[in-house]
């Protein structure tokens, strides 16, 4: 991991609210057509289970996903998944600190981002009332169903993480569950912090699922072993619904893997880069850097 790029801290930066939209942006060097209805709800409902479709034109179309029953005080409604018409896509609007982080196609990035000129997004709507797992599957299978849907989509961009996938990426895909989730929608973040030889590693998407996202600063450990942490405990945070509370301990890392033997200890605190939010800090005992 390398970035030279000197950013300025920015918590005036909040984050957006927690559980909010789930937002799936596809990139085209060409403009594309809607499917026609029919095959989209064939293919949606292949792979999200019974559907139904609600609305259809040029414009929008609109799926219910009978399957995933979203629970809410006043009712329970399916959740829904929304697709747009292709629109123009601005790559401009995106600033240099989220391309920074864009670590899964930093090859591929510039060239996606000044030959795709087109966009699609879908999103989904009603969606906060599913529990975490439900709804982290909800959104992958829709993933799973737009990759099929746009066989000229180009990339993935996840605008509430900041991830940019590579279309191919996502369609051959191998890993199974809500971890598709973390895959796709979770970035760990890594921060060289200027004049020190400390770095900080962070993860941020945790939220749209209500959960935490977490935060290392620390300093004298391989930042990689570290963004590997921070995927696995999103992982267990997902999978267990977030059990952690302040004071619990985690497993540390001894030669680049967890290890029971050396136990972190956790606290929520503000975030020490922007976007403004609460998150889940472990102390990495003797590597930690920054008072606790």
């Amino acid at each position: 991991m390398m970035n030279d790029e000197v950013y300025k801290q920015n918590l005036e930066e909040k984050e957006t609210m927690p559980g909010g939209p789930f937002l799936i942006q596809m990139l085209f060097k060409e403009q594309v057509s809607m499917p026609d209805k029919e095959t989209m709800t064939e293919v949606i409902e292949r792979h999200c289970g019974e559907t139904e479709n609600f609305c259809y034109d040029e414009k929008t179309a609109g799926f219910a996903m009978n399957d995933y029953i979203a629970e809410f005080k006043e009712n329970e409604v399916p959740a829904q998944l929304m697709i747009t018409g292709c629109n123009e896509f601005d790559a401009t609007k995106i600033d240099s600190f989220v391309k920074s982080q864009m670590w899964d196609c930093m090859e591929d990035r510039d060239r996606i981002l000044s030959e795709c000129k087109y966009q699609v997004i879908a999103v989904d709507f009603l969606a906060s009332g599913l529990q975490a797992q439900e709804r982290a599957n909800f959104n992958m299978d829709a993933l799973d169903a737009l990759a099929e849907l746009y066989p000229t989509c180009e990339a993935f961009y996840f605008q509430k993480c900041g991830k940019l996938i590579l279309a191919e990426e996502i369609r051959n895909n191998t890993v199974k569950g809500v971890d598709r989730f973390i895959r796709f929608g979770v970035n760990a973040r890594f921060f060289n912090i200027q004049g020190t030889e400390d770095m900080i590693v962070d993860t941020i998407g945790m939220s749209t699922l209500f959960l935490p996202d977490l935060q290392y600063h620390f300093h004298n450990i391989d930042p990689n072993w570290v963004v590997n942490h921070a995927y696995n405990l999103a992982s267990y945070l997902l999978q267990n619904d977030c059990p952690i509370n302040d004071g619990d301990t985690v497993d540390g890392i001894v030669d680049g893997k967890m290890n029971l033997d050396l136990q972190w200890v956790c606290q929520y605190e503000e975030a020490l880069i922007q976007p403004a939010r609460d998150v889940l800090d472990i102390n990495m005992g003797e590597y930690a850097s920054g008072q606790r």
